[in-house]
This record gives structure tokens, C-alpha cells and sequence, in this order.
């Protein structure tokens, strides 16, 4: 029987005992039947009747209703195993992103921005169970998504990241910062998180990333730094065309690592640098694995019991038995 597990399986070895009723019966029936010599049986003809031919099925009746009886015995039954996870202790991490012009360089294809958005939107997927908000920067920050279990609302949000012209440009990580601390601070969750995302060096802003590391330190927050940008030359935007596109040069790559190395030290954190799409899903994927949520699985069990059936048939047979033995069989006996 397919899903059928048996809650009492040790009453199987009973059926060892059938071979030797059987072997018992057998002898039993030799040693009760009368031995006479006679010098032939010609004159006797066909004398066994059907009924006398059959009597051995009272003993197979009887067996059968033992097997049915040990198979009842071992208590045969399916079961219905549904689950139910939750979150024990959760976490809520904000993903700081510079959304400076200098992040439509195009040392990661198909340029820095793109990049991070397409991982950042696949680390929002691997992060069913907690919670995550978005801020972005350039000289100014702001948030763009409050911390939210929505993930649709994330990745929406992500997908609509870019350059805005509107933000006075330059890189204030400071303000980044701050403005992240500001929306997890008060966060009841077991792990608050920032990913502090810059590719280049603090150049404005009114808050300084040392005091806004402070802050985050204060809090309990921890912040993982990710350099963008690889080693050396890259093709950086430093005019708008009149046809609205952006001209690009080769300029040297320039991001302050100290800077975010100290950050993510003084927090308890991490810096990373990507200087590749491949790298930075890499980094996405370690900060995935050290910063793991706590889950609780609930598991149900809804049991039907199948030995019913089998104890049914057991009385059946031995009721039949019983009858036969009784009635029919009542002068054989």
C-alpha cells in the first residue's frame, strides 16, 4: 500500500507462527486419522464427498483471519504532513545606495548602476522572511522605500533607481549613512543591517560618515561597506551631449576604502570591493550567508488510521469459520 507506514511494525514477526500451525495442523490430522488394511478399495468406488474435500478451508479461514488480525495488530496508517514556518527572529536591513553620476561608469556592464541594481533585486528575492527599506544618495539622501516585508514594494523601487539630475550631484556618504540609521534605528528586530553602497570618495554633505558611524555603533547596527568599481581606468560620464546622452572618458577609479573600511570595523561589519557584476553578486551572496534569520517550522501531522479494515476482515473470516464449522461441517467434526 503506497504511504502506508505501520505504527507497530514488531507484530509482524508473528507471522513466523503460521508456517508452524501449519506444519502442526498437518501432523495433527495424521495423528488423528485411523489406519484399516484392506486388500482392496475397489468396492468402496468414489466414496469422499465435496464437503469432506473442502474441510481443510476451515483451517485456511482461520489462518487468514490470523494475518488480517496481526496486520491490524501493527496499527497500518497514512499520513498528511503539512508545515508552517515563522520567522523567530527576524531582520531588518536597509540597502544605502550612491546614485551619484559617476555610477553610470561603465566598468561593470552594463554600467555600475544596472549592476547593483540587478544583484541588489535578486538578494531582495533570497530574503523572503525579513525586512528591507532602500535610501539613496548623492549630495543629498532620502529614502525611497521605508524598511517593509513587501518585497514587491522593494524591487519596484529598485527597478526604478537612476541617475536623477535633480539631486545635486557629488558623494555624501555621510549623509547616506545617517539617513539609513534614521529609518532602522528604532527597529525592534534580533539584526539590524546596512549595506553602504558607494563608488567613490566623501566630497559633501553636513554629516560626516565618522559621526554617522558613531550613531550607527550607538544603535547596534551593523554595516557592510561595498566599494563599486574596479582597479585603475574607467569610462566615467562628464558631459551631457546636446541629443541628451552622456559623453564619456577614461578617468582613474578612485573610491575611498579607508574610509569604508573603518566604517564597517567600528559597526562590526564588512567592506567589500567589486570591481565586477560577478564579484558583487559574490559579496551579495556572502553577506546572505553571514546574516541568516532565525526560522521556526511547524510540521502537522493528521494521521488515518487503516487497521479497521483489517480487523474487520479478521472477524469476518472467523465468523465464517465459526458458522461452517457449525452448520456445514458439524458431522465432520
Amino acid at each position: 500500500m503506497e504511504g502506508v507506514t505501520f505504527m507497530n511494525p514488531g507484530f509482524f514477526w508473528l507471522f513466523l507462527l503460521i508456517p508452524i500451525l501449519v506444519g502442526w495442523h498437518i501432523w495433527k490430522r495424521k495423528q488423528q486419522s485411523a489406519t484399516f488394511k484392506i486388500s482392496s478399495l475397489k468396492g468402496f468406488g468414489n466414496s469422499t464427498s465435496f464437503l469432506a474435500k473442502i474441510k481443510p478451508m476451515l483451517f485456511v479461514f482461520r489462518i487468514l483471519a490470523l494475518s488480517a488480525m496481526i496486520v491490524a495488530l501493527a496499527r497500518p496508517r497514512t499520513v498528511d504532513i503539512s508545515s508552517k514556518t515563522k520567522t523567530t527572529k527576524g531582520i531588518d536591513i536597509v540597502m544605502s545606495i550612491d546614485v551619484s553620476a559617476s555610477m553610470l561608469a561603465r566598468d561593470l556592464r552594463p554600467n555600475r548602476m544596472e549592476a547593483l541594481k540587478d544583484v541588489a533585486e535578486k538578494f531582495v528575492e533570497g530574503r523572503p522572511n525579513d525586512r528591507i527599506g532602500l535610501v539613496v544618495y548623492a549630495a543629498e539622501a532620502y529614502t525611497k522605500t521605508p524598511v517593509t516585508s513587501d518585497k514587491g514594494i522593494v524591487e519596484e523601487a529598485l527597478k526604478s533607481v537612476k541617475y536623477d539630475n535633480m539631486l545635486k550631484d557629488g558623494t555624501a556618504i555621510g549623509m547616506g549613512l545617517a539617513t539609513a540609521v534614521n529609518r532602522i534605528k528604532d527597529s525592534k528586530a534580533k539584526s539590524k543591517i546596512i549595506i553602504l553602497m558607494t563608488d567613490g570618495v566623501n566630497n559633501t554633505g553636513f554629516i560626516e560618515p565618522e559621526t554617522a558611524s558613531d550613531i550607527a555603533k550607538e544603535y547596534g547596527i551593523k554595516v557592510y561597506t561595498i566599494g563599486i568599481g574596479t582597479k585603475g581606468m574607467a569610462d566615467f560620464p562628464y558631459q551631457i551631449a546636446p541629443n541628451g546622452d552622456f559623453l564619456f572618458r577614461r578617468m582613474p577609479v578612485e573610491i575611498d576604502e579607508q574610509l569604508m573600511k573603518s566604517i564597517a570595523n567600528k559597526t562590526g561589519g564588512k567592506y567589500f570591493r567589486a570591481t565586477s557584476k560577478n564579484s558583487l553578486k559574490s559579496i551579495y551572496e556572502e553577506i546572505n550567508k553571514l546574516e541568516t534569520t532565525e526560522i521556526e517550522e511547524l510540521k502537522f501531522y493528521d494521521y488515518d488510521e487503516k487497521f479497521r479494515p483489517f480487523a474487520l476482515l479478521a472477524l469476518g473470516f472467523l465468523l465464517v469459520e465459526v458458522s461452517l464449522r457449525n452448520t456445514v461441517f458439524r458431522s465432520f467434526i
